[in-house]
């Protein structure tokens, strides 16, 4: 069916399935290659499935491509200083979202450049592809991507009001980021007495695929299942895991101590 023999709701809903698609195939690939991969390596993967993932995340991450390394590297020393004044985002040493995300940029573009040089705890094994990062990141490959979004929208934005989603899409990287680094810190319930503000922002996390299980990941940081503690914390990334893992792509790693957590938590309640 051409675009002319569409009606204006087919449109509309063109628009927002390309929103959401982008939405969660962002959020994927930084919490599984960015987040569970390159900075905890709770499993592992050959070379050549890795430079794949690097492709892949570029795809689908597109304008907002964020570096394995700079995220890799900033998100350790997230783990490390957590709610201190090292901590490269914190809400309690940040007076707003708008000041915590520009401080975070700033570090991420300083490792990610090469500016800041870094204890080698927190780049020790940390995926780096030197001229795949130079090309991602580079705005030839930035205005490429919002091109295509600009296109999308011009085409099938039937209402004024869809276009509102646009600058949401250039920015959906820094946005999945904010809402952990300074919601699940500040409200949500907590399993583990752990030393920082960490929380668990939904007890039904099918908006951020597992990263808003804040308060589990900081008491176990190198497990893949952020989820599991409570009947009701499903991680849907953890699920394409254990998938990834039958099919041999990936080889995932197991923490026995969280097992032995979740039955003592059990037995408590």
């Amino acid at each position: 069916m051409g675009c002319v023999d569409l009606n204006v709701f087919e449109l509309m809903e063109v628009i927002l399935i390309f929103f959401a698609a982008h939405w969660y195939l962002s959020l994927f690939f930084q919490t599984f290659f960015l987040h569970r991969y390159a900075s905890h390596k709770s499993f592992t993967m050959s070379n050549r499935t890795e430079k794949v993932f690097y492709v892949l995340t570029w795809i689908f991450q597109g304008s907002n491509y964020l570096s394995p390394y700079g995220y890799g590297v900033m998100h350790r020393m997230h783990h490390a200083f957590a709610d201190t004044e090292n901590d490269p985002h914190s809400p309690k040493y940040d007076e707003t979202i708008w000041n915590m995300m520009w401080k975070t940029k700033t570090i991420y573009s300083d490792i990610a450049n090469g500016r800041m040089l870094v204890d080698e705890r927190f780049t020790e094994g940390v995926p780096k592809w030197e001229a795949f990062d130079k090309f991602a990141r580079s705005w030839p490959s930035r205005v490429f991507w919002g091109a295509i979004y600009v296109a999308v929208y011009a085409t099938f934005a039937t209402h004024w009001w869809l276009w509102l989603l646009l600058p949401l899409q250039f920015l959906m990287s820094p946005i999945h980021g904010a809402i952990i680094n300074w919601f699940a810190h500040k409200y949500g319930y907590r399993n583990f007495k752990v030393g920082d503000t960490s929380t668990n922002f939904l007890p039904v996390d099918f908006l951020m695929m597992g990263e808003s299980y804040h308060n589990n990941h900081h008491k176990f940081g190198n497990r893949a299942n952020f989820g599991g503690v409570r009947w009701h914390e499903i991680d849907p990334t953890y699920q394409v895991i254990r998938l990834l893992a039958k099919m041999k792509v990936i080889t995932l790693t197991e923490n026995a101590q969280m097992r032995v957590q979740r039955e003592r938590l059990k037995k408590a309640a």
